[in-house]
């Protein structure tokens, strides 16, 4: 039993209090671990790409399909907010075309002031134009390269990889991890860091890929899982066990392993199931993503954001990363989505920070590159403070 938990003490503000709205967080350094390449395109680029390949629309302008994305993905379930890749999907079938959202991705990442993500994408749904799963991650990689180089023209410091994704409900996991170990290559610009399953959670375990984990992990290379989002904590167990995540996707129901003994004006007492000791203990990362949870009800709470189990897994140590899951579908950025913790809960700038060192610490990069993020991170923020 855990009891007088409470935030960690403050190395930057001393007790300063600085506002942290969406501004003043986009111009601070960040860390993107939970985005999805075919979730974060610009309305105006699905529109173009869907006209040059006669995809049909539901809105013939920027604005009406931005509020289609934003208004269908606030389903409450999960199936439902898959259902609005169809159309960003559809219009990713061509070389040039996987080109372009991987750089355009990578501009508006830079521009949000993010200095290092992790973008993930399923190679297998993107084959209906001819391309072969090789062909079609060298195209993402050139592109993340390409967004890398233009962003530093334009005075912006990001680095890139790239997740590859099976999807949990198809039998492709052995080959897309087969792809994955093709193309591991975290020390390159845009190149592939990892492995990750997506899609209809409940009733697709990461058991069913077992071969997959189990392949992977001979060629040691790490993986993501999405868990805890659609389905509950026997999801979560899967993943660690089958699956050998090192993070977890989501993981928000997790709140679910975590009982409340009594609490009173001082203290709150709880207690941890095995799942969530499990994770707790072994410092294993949650990329929590707030907004897009409410969207596929993978929380559900009349108090809003207030009722989101966040603030209650930070406050008892997990490692909790903010990401923003898919930006077009959520209508937000990684600074905004900060922005609303941090107006929800109170947090100041050394609780912003620590979700950025908890994320630099779980990136799937070598241990020096991990290290110069985390002194980045420390730097910044330090000068943040001092203003």
């Amino acid at each position: 039993m855990l009891s007088g938990i409470g935030l960690r003490p403050s190395p930057y503000t001393h007790g300063m209090t600085l506002l942290l709205d969406e501004d003043a967080l986009r111009a601070l350094p960040k860390i993107a671990l939970h985005d999805h390449l075919d979730g974060g395109l610009r309305p105006g680029t699905v529109l173009e790409l869907a006209r040059e390949a006669g995809v049909e629309l539901p809105a013939e302008d920027q604005s009406g399909l931005a509020t289609w994305f934003a208004e269908t993905s606030d389903s409450g379930s999960l199936v439902d907010y898959l259902k609005t890749f169809d159309l960003t999907v559809a219009v990713m079938q061509t070389e040039a075309a996987l080109r372009r959202v991987a750089r355009e991705a990578v501009l508006d990442l830079a521009a949000d002031g993010v200095m290092y993500a992790e973008l993930r994408w399923a190679p297998e749904q993107h084959l209906a134009g001819g391309l072969t799963l090789d062909e079609a991650v060298v195209a993402v990689t050139d592109g993340l390269a390409e967004g890398v180089a233009a962003a530093a023209a334009q005075g912006s410091s990001i680095a890139v990889g790239q997740l590859l994704t099976a999807m949990r409900h198809a039998d492709r996991g052995l080959e897309i991890a087969e792809l994955t170990v093709r193309h591991y290559d975290p020390d390159g610009v845009g190149g592939v860091v990892g492995f990750d399953i997506a899609g209809a959670e409940l009733g697709f375990p990461p058991s069913k890929h077992k071969a997959a984990f189990d392949h992977l992990a001979e060629e040691l290379v790490p993986t993501t899982i999405h868990a805890g989002e659609a389905d509950g904590i026997d999801s979560i167990r899967d993943a660690l066990v089958a699956g050998r995540a090192l993070r977890i996707g989501h993981g928000v129901r997790l709140a679910e392993d975590i009982r409340n003994e009594g609490e009173d004006d001082v203290e709150i007492e709880v207690s941890l199931g095995p799942v969530a000791d499990w994770i707790r203990d072994r410092g294993i990362a949650l990329e929590v993503c707030p907004s897009s949870n409410f969207q596929t009800g993978a929380v559900d709470s009349a108090e809003g954001l207030a009722g989101h189990p966040f603030d209650l897994l930070y406050q008892l140590g997990f490692r909790v990363t903010v990401s923003s899951d898919n930006r077009l579908m959520s209508r937000t950025s990684l600074s905004r989505e900060l922005a609303l913790l941090a107006d929800t809960f109170g947090y100041d700038l050394d609780d912003i920070a620590q979700f950025q060192l908890n994320a630099a610490e779980a990136a799937f990069q070598p241990r020096e590159v991990r290290d110069l993020l985390v002194e980045r991170i420390h730097e910044a923020y330090a000068a943040a403070a001092a203003e």
